[in-house]
């Protein structure tokens, strides 16, 4: 009868499978440290609001503040692959303020460290994001109209769904449309009120897109009912006419 170990010796073939196990660990511990994340590949636009009422003062939502606290997360959680900038500003889509593109997973070596490509490249897009900010307080004025509609041509028309962060109070306001100006208490003022953009300059491209507002209604504080009918406005505009999906994961 064939028995693997005689006279208390290992037999050859256990001896050479012992010998080679740390080899084969140690051949496995370096695969996994040498493998590569998955590819991110979400387009992602950042909406900077430059109007005075995104001001650091007791009747401004703090644009600054608000970019900050919620820029980092959301391209990180979402998964953003490319970033793209637009401003708000007295009129957005023609305005000067530009920044370039980042790119949010670099190209790199099989030695690459791709977390920290990544985390460095994320923080090129906070600079890139506040010095889009910082041109938009020169112009001045609120064509949120208009910088969502600019942003949504800067993203792609394939791939995955664009996801939008727009740090903005969404007070519309500019020479032919004021909204703080404008009825909304009811449905069919809303739907009115949005007919009349839409004739005048179009509807931005939006559809299928993720849209998180940072500080949309905050000029409204302690008076709810105002709050709601501005929220209702553009919860219609952008989910019922546009076709978005907004999310509040960064409000």
């Amino acid at each position: 009868m064939h028995r693997s170990v005689r006279d208390g010796r290992r037999a050859p073939g256990l001896r050479r499978v012992a010998a080679l196990a740390p080899a084969v660990g140690l051949l496995t511990a370096l695969v996994s440290c040498t493998s590569q994340p998955d590819p991110l590949t979400t387009p992602c636009g950042v909406v900077v609001d430059g109007s005075g009422s995104g001001d650091a003062t007791e009747k401004g939502f703090d644009a600054e503040a608000k970019l900050k606290g919620s820029l980092m997360p959301f391209l990180e959680e979402q998964k953003c692959g490319t970033v793209e900038f637009a401003p708000v500003t007295r009129s957005s889509k023609a305005s000067s303020c530009q920044v370039t593109q980042v790119d949010l997973d670099p190209p790199g070596s099989e030695t690459t460290n791709r977390d920290s490509a990544r985390s460095k490249a994320r923080g090129a897009a906070g600079q890139k994001a506040l010095e889009e900010l910082e041109c938009a307080r020169t112009q001045n004025g609120s064509d949120v109209w208009g910088a969502l509609d600019r942003i949504s041509e800067a993203m792609p028309g394939d791939g995955p769904d664009a996801k939008l962060l727009v740090v903005s109070d969404f007070a519309q306001y500019d020479k032919e449309f004021k909204i703080s100006r404008t009825d909304l208490s009811t449905a069919q003022k809303r739907e009115t009120a949005i007919d009349t953009l839409v004739k005048q300059r179009g509807l931005p491209g939006l559809e299928g897109m993720h849209v998180y507002p940072v500080g949309l209604g905050m000029q409204y504080d302690g008076r709810p009912s105002e709050s709601e009918d501005f929220e209702a406005f553009w919860a219609e505009m952008l989910e019922g006419r546009a076709k978005a999906h907004v999310h509040y994961d960064y409000r």
